[in-house]
């Protein structure tokens, strides 16, 4: 036996080596399921090799020669998978992709084992120990080839890629190099063994040692970069999201761990020692320096902070800056956690707000005027809501409020006053032949006219519909009838144009006048609002009654005296 053999086996055991290795010391997740169908794939080509020359069986050294090399056909398939794993392309690959790539190493995997007319391997010397290719084994190399170069595309691609982070770019590198090993010793391989072995010796091993050489490289790049290790590559993204700036400290105070935010305002990194009193010395504390020091060397198992003023690139950031020891299970300090929480934008607030105070102190003065003002809008409001909005007259709500007071007012201090109930005439008429329109200006007009018969001191309100009331202060019943009589006249001789200015339109009122001038039984009620209803339904009463005595004339009303 050729003792050059032996190193397939001698292979073969340091890659079963690596494989234990790997699979002990990292923890299992999908990506270390596609290495170890990787690794496996790479195994059995040594290990088929060497057992091809331990029989003089042709049918099993045919056996161990058509495994090795189905072994090798479906590797190509594992290495692009792997690759694609490497390089966080994995999400993009679907079921159906996963299928088809598998489809030509699993093609050339069938003709390696069919061997149909000894298209693939060829016997010499009545065994396989020496052997020559035939067509199907440069399918099975064009195969190969070409899951190479897809794995040369998937990695160029991810070294190029501005969405590719830093530390994928330095594993994409790495296992650069181990396709290109490979792809070196199977290419000597090649040339050696099959397309001059007429002329030169075999020389066997030569793929297997690009193999395991090539394997090393990605062992490499897992246990340097942890590409399979989810806790760390989970523990990674997290502390670096944190928008806190975190320090990790050894019991040496050698920084064994650095986020993001961290390097936004300060130049430490993974490695560097970090001194507390020098690096407080670099920055404004507010707040007792000595004492948080003092603190963070006793390494007592509680929290401790301290405010700092970071000045860099000329931007000022406020910092809490907070120290927790860690502690191993016996409670026995083994380094500290730093954490640096960006209080820039509340400290800004804080400012702003004072700032803000001063302005407010001085806008209180402006809203004490525009609360007065507020008062006289309110007060003009209030004036609007007892207005009639038609004939600018009061409403009877105004009229109410008022009467309650001023009636009572009266009755104590004796004061004579008298109501008017004035109601225009056949007014349905004029709505049912002109329409609402114009009963609305017949409406305006007469209040108009009945404005310019009054005092200025009389009050009058629209007390519903067509119906006014007025309230003569200070009046007896001769100076009512007077006040009466004229507005009565000046409605009757009031025109109003309507049809555009075609026809003219003459109304008259009817009028119901009560007086209190006689108070000798009177006094003050118990109940004004009641009493004030009786009143007016005493003035109604009489105005009725000018209705019913023929209209357009006044009549003055009997109000029962009593008790309410």
């Amino acid at each position: 036996m050729n003792p050059l053999v032996w190193y397939d086996l001698f292979l073969f055991v340091l890659l079963f080596g690596v494989g234990v290795y790997v699979f002990a010391t990292v923890r299992i997740t999908n990506l270390h399921k596609v290495y170890f169908l990787f690794h496996g794939l790479m195994m059995l080509w040594p290990f088929c090799q060497f057992a091809s020359t331990l029989t003089d069986d042709s049918g099993l050294q045919l056996f161990y020669v058509l495994l090795s090399f189905v072994a090798v056909s479906l590797l190509g398939s594992g290495w692009l998978l792997l690759t694609i794993f490497i390089t966080g392309y994995s999400e993009r690959l679907s079921a159906k992709g996963t299928f088809l790539l598998f489809v030509p190493a699993v093609i050339g995997a069938i003709g390696v084992v069919a061997n149909p007319w000894n298209e693939f391997v060829i016997p010499l010397e009545g065994g396989y120990i020496e052997r020559a290719y035939g067509p199907w084994f440069w399918v099975v190399m064009v195969i190969l080839v070409s899951y190479f170069l897809a794995s040369l595309v998937v990695l160029f691609r991810a070294v190029y890629s501005s969405q590719t982070s830093a530390m994928i770019k330095k594993q994409v590198r790495i296992t650069l190099w181990g396709i290109f090993v490979l792809a070196v010793f199977a290419t000597i391989d090649a040339i050696l063994n099959v397309v001059l072995a007429r002329w030169l010796p075999i020389i066997p091993g030569m793929t297997s040692l690009g193999i395991f050489l090539s394997d090393l490289f990605f062992v490499y790049v897992i246990k340097r970069y942890n590409v399979f290790d989810l806790v760390s590559i989970a523990h990674e993204d997290v502390i670096n999201t944190i928008p806190y700036g975190i320090l990790v400290l050894d019991e040496n105070e050698v920084i064994v761990e650095a986020n993001k935010a961290s390097r936004s305002f300060m130049d430490l990194h993974v490695g560097d020692s970090f001194d507390m009193e020098v690096f407080l010395e670099s920055v404004h504390v507010v707040g007792s320096c000595r004492e948080f020091v003092n603190h963070y060397k006793k390494k007592e198992n509680t929290l401790s902070h301290i405010e700092l003023i970071v000045e860099r690139d000329n931007n000022i950031r406020h910092y809490i800056l907070q120290s927790s020891p860690i502690v191993d299970s016996a409670l026995v300090p083994i380094g500290h956690i730093l954490t640096f929480q960006d209080v820039s934008q509340e400290r800004f607030y804080v400012k702003e707000m004072n700032r803000q105070n001063v302005t407010l102190q001085e806008r209180n003065q402006a809203l004490d005027l525009i609360r007065q003002e507020l008062s006289e809008a309110n007060r003009k409001l209030e004036e609007l809501a007892l207005t009639d909005s038609l004939t600018n007259c009061y409403n009877r709500r105004y009229l109410t409020q008022h009467l309650n007071h001023e009636v009572i007012t009266n009755i104590q201090y004796k004061t004579p006053f008298s109501l008017l109930l004035l109601d225009i005439d056949y007014f349905k008429a004029i709505n049912d032949r002109y329409g609402h329109v114009i009963g609305d200006e017949v409406l305006v007009h007469t209040a108009e006219a009945v404005k310019q018969s009054i005092r200025s001191t009389d009050i009058l309100t629209r007390y519903g519909g067509e119906e006014f009331m007025i309230y003569l202060p200070h009046t007896e019943h001769d100076l009512a009838n007077q006040i009466a009589e004229r507005v009565r006249l000046a409605v009757e001789s009031n025109r109003i144009m309507v049809d555009h200015e075609i026809t003219q339109v003459s109304i008259t009122i009817s009028i119901g006048i009560l007086s209190f001038e006689d108070f000798e039984v009177e006094h003050v009620p118990d109940n004004p609002e009641g009493y004030l209803t009786q009143l007016f339904a005493a003035v109604d009463k009489a105005l009725y009654q000018a209705k019913q005595n023929g209209r357009n004339r006044i009549e003055f009303a009997a109000f029962e005296r009593g008790v309410v």
